[in-house]
C-alpha cells in the first residue's frame, strides 16, 4: 500500500447522516429527496438552467450525444489526449471520433487544429477540460458557431473550474460531469448532464429512465437506458456539494504549495488561460525526457508515493489506431507527464517529501 495515494475521497461532512436517512426511509433506489436536491444544488453551483444526475460520467457522455442526435455518419472532433470514456461514448452512438492535437501550454485541445479537421461530416466538437484546467471555450464556441456545429463539454475533471467567473459546462450545448471516487466531489460512481434548453433536458431525463413516456405509467415510446442515479449516491453528492468551496480552496492551496516546492526543478507545469481559475483536480508535471519518467515514478513508489502516468493518446490504442496521423504535442505530454498525489487532505510536509524525492531523481537533468 502507498503511504501517500494519488487520491482519496473526503467523506467528513454529512455523507453518513444522509445515507443513513436513505436506509431508514427505505428510499435507496432511483427515487427520493436527495436526487432532486442534488440536481438543483449542482445546477445552482455552476449556474446552469438544467442538471440531470446519472449513474456515471461515461453514460452522461452517451446521453449528451444522444440528446443532440449525433449518430452514424457523423464525425465528432475530440482531443486524442483524454480519458478513453470521451471517445468510447462517440463510438457508442455509431459516430466517428476525429482526433485533434493539444495546445503545448495548456495541454487542452488546440482550437487551430480543431478547425483544420472539420469536414462536411463534422457534427460536433467535444471539448475535454483536462486535469482541472479549461479549454479555450471562446475560440471553440466561435468555431462551432461559424461552422454550425454542436459543442459538448466533458467536465469530468473540472468541477469548480471557471473562465472569467463562468463555470465550465455552461458554454456548450450540453455538458457532462463525473463524480467517480477520485473526483473533486464524489458520489462513488455518478455523473451529471447539464444543458440550457428544457427540451434537451427532457430528452435526457427520458433516455436515462428507459424511455418512459410522460403522464402514462409503464408506457415507453423510445428506446431508453437504465442510467439513473440512486438516492444513496445523490445523498453522498449533496453532502459533498455542501463543502465544495472548502474543498476547492484546499486544492488551490495544495497546488500553490507544489509550485513553490517544485519551482526550482526542471519540470513543466500546465498553464492556465487568461481569466481561468483551475480546480486543480490533478497536479501534473512534465519531466525533462520521456526516458526519465518511469525511473522517477519508480523512485516515488519506493518512497511510498503513488503516481499516475498522464493519459495515453487515444489514437495509439488498438481500437482507434486506424490511420490517424501523429499528434506530436499530445504524444510529448503523454510521454513525459506524471500525476502527483492531489487529494486536498495532503499536508505541506507531504509535499516537501515528494519534492525531495523528485529533486534527487532529477539532479543533473536540467
Amino acid at each position: 500500500m502507498h503511504r501517500i495515494p494519488v487520491y482519496q475521497p473526503d467523506l467528513t461532512g454529512k455523507e453518513r447522516e444522509y445515507v443513513l436517512e436513505c436506509l431508514e426511509s427505505t428510499w435507496i433506489s432511483s427515487k427520493g429527496r436527495f436526487i432532486g436536491e442534488f440536481e438543483t444544488g449542482f445546477a445552482g453551483f455552476i449556474a446552469a438552467p438544467h442538471a440531470a444526475c446519472v449513474s456515471n460520467g461515461t453514460v452522461a457522455l452517451h446521453l449528451a450525444l444522444l440528446a443532440l442526435d449525433i449518430g452514424p455518419g457523423d464525425e465528432v472532433i475530440v482531443p486524442t489526449l483524454t480519458y478513453i470514456a470521451s471517445v468510447n461514448a462517440i463510438r457508442y452512438v455509431g459516430a466517428t471520433p476525429v482526433f485533434c492535437d493539444s495546445h503545448p501550454d495548456t495541454w487542452q485541445m488546440d482550437p487551430a487544429d480543431v478547425e483544420r479537421r472539420i469536414t462536411s461530416r463534422t457534427r460536433a466538437v467535444m471539448a475535454v477540460h483536462l486535469y482541472g484546467g479549461a479549454c479555450d471555450m471562446q475560440a471553440l464556441a466561435d468555431i462551432c458557431r461559424r461552422h454550425g456545429l454542436k459543442l459538448i463539454e466533458d467536465c469530468a475533471e473540472a468541477i469548480g473550474t471557471r473562465i472569467d467567473g463562468r463555470h465550465v459546462g455552461t458554454f456548450g450545448d450540453v455538458a457532462t460531469f463525473s463524480f467517480f471516487g477520485n473526483k473533486t466531489i464524489t458520489t462513488g460512481e455518478g455523473g451529471m448532464v447539464v444543458c440550457g434548453e428544457a427540451a434537451v433536458d427532457d430528452r435526457i431525463r427520458r433516455l436515462r429512465g428507459q424511455g418512459l413516456a410522460p403522464n402514462r405509467e409503464y408506457w415507453h415510446d423510445m428506446v431508453g437506458y437504465n442510467y439513473r442515479m440512486t438516492n444513496i449516491c445523490a445523498a453522498i453528492g449533496l453532502a459533498q456539494l455542501e463543502r465544495v468551496d472548502e474543498i476547492l480552496a484546499r486544492k488551490a492551496a495544495l497546488a500553490a504549495d507544489y509550485r513553490q516546492a517544485l519551482g526550482s526543478l526542471p519540470l513543466g507545469f500546465q498553464a492556465n488561460l487568461p481569466g481561468e481559475v483551475s480546480s486543480h483536480w490533478m497536479v501534473t508535471v512534465l519531466v525533462p525526457t520521456a526516458e526519465a519518467r518511469e525511473p522517477v515514478r519508480q523512485a516515488l513508489a519506493e518512497a511510498g508515493i503513488e503516481t499516475r502516468p498522464v493519459f495515453y493518446p487515444i489514437h495509439t490504442m488498438p481500437m482507434y489506431c486506424d490511420g490517424q496521423p501523429d499528434f506530436p504535442v499530445a504524444q510529448g505530454i503523454a510521454a513525459r507527464g506524471i500525476n502527483l498525489p492531489s487529494w486536498h487532505g495532503l499536508g505541506s510536509a507531504d509535499v516537501r517529501n515528494i519534492a525531495g524525492v523528485l529533486a534527487t531523481c532529477l539532479e543533473g537533468t536540467a
